[in-house]
């Protein structure tokens, strides 16, 4: 498999704390690679790192088969673009000065293609109006144009969706998919948003205490994600007996809500809940959800 991005060992220490430790990860190329991982992970120091913004302490990566320590990663770096926590934009000009004035960082000879890709990130009818006026998604849309404007093969995006209406959401996510897919731009997303990552990613990489825990392609994931049965009942107080008798895997949600993992059959589980007084009140089955498949491989919350 070839990979746009590959690390080995990387760590970065601030005194005696570890952001990353002997971080190792792969994400292939073409991929949309979902960085997943709770606030604190190590997320954002990686993208720093990538991105040339800070040094790590230790270990290397390598960027379109260049390493971080060869003279030529600055070069080979002009093939990304990023947006790292928030977009880096001039607030009192309009998005096509913008665009342009990243150009002129770029040194690029001309103008050609400001307004294709300002249409191409929907901004094509901002016209004269200054970017202090846009909405959240506008800039963060504005933003990714910029990141755009070297033309890059591989694309890294800081929580996208942060902090957006449900409309902003899902521009955002449309203009990814068209990125990956018209564009053929590899694509990095750190996010805590899962239920909207679940919508985008190819490949998943879990991160937790600095460290990548598991690397998994969408298609393997959604064959480990467990199919569940969702039970409400009258009282979950007396119900672990029957499914520990049963060798069952379960998760006592709430006193009257219960998840059984396994394949079950819901008439003979009715009826044993009936034999100790719980009545059984909706039965349906849902499938594992990415946040869960994360709480269970590191455990706790997502600290969204």
């Amino acid at each position: 498999m070839d990979y746009s991005l590959t690390t080995n060992g990387l760590c970065k220490y601030y005194k005696d704390f570890k952001a990353l430790n002997n971080l190792s990860m792969h994400v292939p190329k073409g991929a949309i690679y979902g960085l997943v991982g709770k606030n604190g992970a190590g997320k954002t120091t990686l993208i720093r790192l990538i991105c040339g913004l800070q040094r790590p302490t230790a270990g290397e990566f390598t960027l379109y088969g260049v390493k971080s320590t060869d003279c030529k990663i600055g070069k080979t770096r002009r093939r990304m673009g990023a947006v790292v926590e928030t977009p880096s934009i001039y607030l009192d000009t309009t998005a096509r000065e913008n665009i342009r004035e990243q150009y002129r960082v770029l040194g690029m000879s001309s103008f050609d293609g400001v307004d294709e890709l300002i249409t191409f990130v929907g901004l094509e009818n901002t016209g004269t109006k200054r970017v202090r006026n846009f909405s959240l998604g506008m800039r963060q849309r504005l933003g990714i144009a910029i990141a755009l404007c070297g033309r890059p093969d591989f694309l890294i995006l800081d929580e996208p969706v942060n902090g957006l209406d449900p409309q902003g959401i899902i521009e955002i996510r449309e203009l990814i998919l068209r990125l990956n897919r018209e564009r053929q731009i590899t694509v990095l997303i750190s996010s805590h948003i899962l239920d909207e990552l679940s919508r985008l990613a190819t490949y998943y990489g879990f991160i937790d205490k600095g460290s990548i825990v598991k690397e998994i392609s969408a298609a393997k994931l959604k064959a480990e994600c467990r199919k569940c049965v969702h039970l409400t009942v009258n009282d979950t107080t007396h119900i672990c007996p029957v499914f520990d008798k049963r060798g069952l895997d379960y998760n006592v949600i709430s006193m009257t809500e219960v998840d059984v993992y396994g394949e079950i059959k819901a008439g003979d589980l009715v009826h044993a809940l009936d034999e100790v007084d719980c009545e059984t009140i909706s039965i349906h089955e849902k499938n594992e959800s990415l946040e869960t498949y994360y709480m269970n491989l590191v455990g706790g919350g997502m600290d969204a």
